[in-house]
């Protein structure tokens, strides 16, 4: 039986060495994943970020528990998670302790937890994540967590694989600037304020809601006897069909506030379904992916074809200041450094 066949029958050591050879980018991972690709697109996907020490893991943890033991009566979901961990720029190696904060879930059929290294990929995630999730959702899994790195404000990937995007902040981290930057906020669908029994969590609520203000205005003006006039917005003119992300509080370690933010990532995919984003998202997803791996594949083309003597001669006429790098890149895609 192939792999992928074995997959889809919900065969666990199977799914395992399919993960492995994604990982790997080995041409058996590459074949499976051409086969399930027909089986995708169903799960929910959920990113999880924020700065690391913020509790994501924790935070993961307890969210899994609440879908595989929900507490409304639904029905118990089929749940991966795929934890993503800083790869050592001197041994390449990664400790790849996020599951040690998710012992709980361990001996669960219905959850699969997967560790990876980021393997010197940017943006907080790896490479080989966006072929992780499809075999995890081909496999049947309903809801599957992404997390993060925790590199902070530059990781925001997560927001091309993600249908909705959790930012996870604590009480402390910063002032109110610190909170408002642009950056990794502005790609929160729902904004976490973890470790909430923390002192400062008002001003940390504060702060947040001041960056949503700045970012979706409550204020409009209209015209009152001939005259403008600025009143302020009821939240059902501010929402509409546009979805302003709400602020949760939550601590993880105990489980409070999970039933509410589970409800609010509910809410939101209820929203995409109606707005019809859910379908957004899915071909923005896809459109990266194709882009990145088109990306890939030229750039691996293009070097098999290369004469390495004149591509290191316009690298030393780079470093005399002779050739800009525009100028050396137009020159390569002329063919100049070809065979």
């Amino acid at each position: 039986m192939n792999l992928h066949q074995s997959v889809l029958q919900g065969d666990r050591l199977a799914l395992a060495r399919l993960l492995t050879e994604i990982e790997n980018d080995s041409a058996a991972g590459q074949q499976a994943l051409n086969e399930l690709f027909k089986n995708t697109g169903k799960a929910h996907l959920i990113g999880v970020t924020g700065a690391p020490g913020t509790g994501k893991s924790s935070l993961v943890n307890q969210l899994a528990l609440h879908f595989r033991n929900p507490t409304n009566g639904d029905a118990a979901r089929r749940v991966a998670v795929v934890a993503v961990d800083p790869t050592s720029p001197f041994t390449g190696g990664a400790v790849l302790g996020d599951r040690v904060r998710m012992r709980e879930l361990s001996g669960d059929d219905g959850v699969f937890i997967r560790s990876m290294a980021t393997r010197g990929s940017l943006g907080g995630l790896a490479a080989a994540t966006a072929g992780l999730v499809q075999a995890l959702d081909a496999a049947g899994y309903e809801i599957i967590f992404i997390e993060t790195v925790g590199a902070g404000q530059t990781e925001v990937d997560i927001a091309k694989l993600a249908h909705t995007t959790l930012v996870v902040n604590v009480p402390g981290l910063g002032d109110d600037v610190q909170a408002i930057k642009a950056g990794i906020l502005e790609i929160a669908d729902i904004l976490v304020l973890n470790k909430a029994d923390r002192p400062g969590v008002e001003a940390a609520e504060r702060a947040l809601l001041g960056m949503l203000k700045l970012g979706h205005p409550t204020k409009r003006t209209i015209m009152h006897h001939g005259q403008a006039q600025t009143v302020e917005s009821t939240d059902a003119e501010i929402s509409g069909d546009m979805w302003i992300p709400p602020i949760r509080r939550t601590v993880a370690t105990d489980g409070k506030g999970i039933p509410e933010l589970a409800e609010a990532i509910a809410g939101h995919r209820l929203h995409l379904e109606k707005t019809g984003d859910w379908k957004l998202r899915d071909r923005a997803r896809l459109e990266s992916e194709v882009e990145t791996l088109l990306q890939q594949s030229l750039v691996s083309r293009w070097r098999e074809n290369v004469n390495a003597k004149k591509y290191e001669a316009m690298l030393e006429q780079l470093l005399a200041r002779e050739l800009s790098p525009r100028q050396a890149v137009a020159a390569m895609l002329n063919g100049d450094t070809a065979q």
